[in-house]
């Protein structure tokens, strides 16, 4: 499915269907491909879905942290989604998604998370070893899966190419380690909306002891398990995601 992006002078954004909003909000080496079947889905289905792309690599140095991504994202709703919205997050959107329930509980209607950091997550580390070997990048993206086919030679190139950026690289690592030092376990409690916690059994990355210590310091969340899953639960097995998703949003 090919999708068209808007551009203004402040955001570069997708947006599919007519109804109630849906904001997604990516991981850190994520992108749209991520997400198209659950754009595909949700925007035939009384949905208006929004994938802003995210300011990653285009902050300056000083404010390449989670809070500054969450800033923008309650600007783009402020500004072009007009009303309260569902935020999707996954891995580091799943932690801006956090930070913007909790700075702007106006904007958010519903939280939706899945390998969301904010907790513990494992992650490349303070830099990135071998980068210019490709193999190892390779083995590092099939990690994130359960099966490591999904990590397609395309998105293996992606990220290849990030970490091989220099700017690009060196605020890849900023912001992990803006998500490692944002520990969030105290500030959980004071989460008011419902929360849906959509998380792969079998992810590498935000074990699954991550999404039940989310599941019981957030108080109105609900925690449903995919089988045979990483990290990514909406691009590995998006069917059963987006069942499960569509039918709790049905109740919220």
């Amino acid at each position: 499915m090919l999708f068209k992006t808007k551009k203004n002078k402040k955001f570069n954004y997708l947006v599919e269907g007519e109804g109630r909003p849906i904001v997604l909000l990516q991981g850190l080496m994520g992108g749209l491909s991520n997400f198209t079947k659950l754009i595909a889905y949700f925007s035939e289905r009384g949905y208006r879905v929004y994938f802003p792309e995210l300011p990653i690599y285009d902050l300056p140095v000083l404010n390449t942290n989670l809070a500054s991504i969450a800033k923008f994202v309650a600007r783009f709703i402020d500004e072009v989604v007009g009303e309260p919205a569902t935020v999707v997050g996954n891995s580091m959107g799943g932690h801006v998604g956090l930070i913007l329930t909790l700075s702007r509980p106006d904007l958010v209607k519903n939280l939706v998370l899945t390998g969301s950091s904010g907790l513990y997550e494992r992650t490349f580390g303070d830099s990135f070893p071998r980068k210019n070997d490709r193999d190892y990048i390779k083995k590092k993206a099939q990690e994130v899966f359960y099966d490591p086919a999904i990590a397609t030679e395309d998105l293996v190139d992606e990220v290849f190419a990030i970490v091989n950026d220099r700017g690009k690289g060196i605020k890849t690592v900023m912001l992990a380690r803006s998500a490692i030092k944002h520990n969030m376990e105290k500030e959980l409690h004071k989460i008011k909306v419902p929360t849906c916690i959509i998380w792969g059994k079998q992810d590498n990355v935000t074990p699954p002891e991550v999404a039940i210590e989310m599941d019981r310091l957030i108080p109105n969340a609900q925690l449903f398990w995919l089988d045979h899953c990483g990290h990514a639960a909406m691009m590995e097995k998006p069917d059963e995601f987006n069942e499960i998703l569509f039918r709790w949003l049905q109740q919220h």
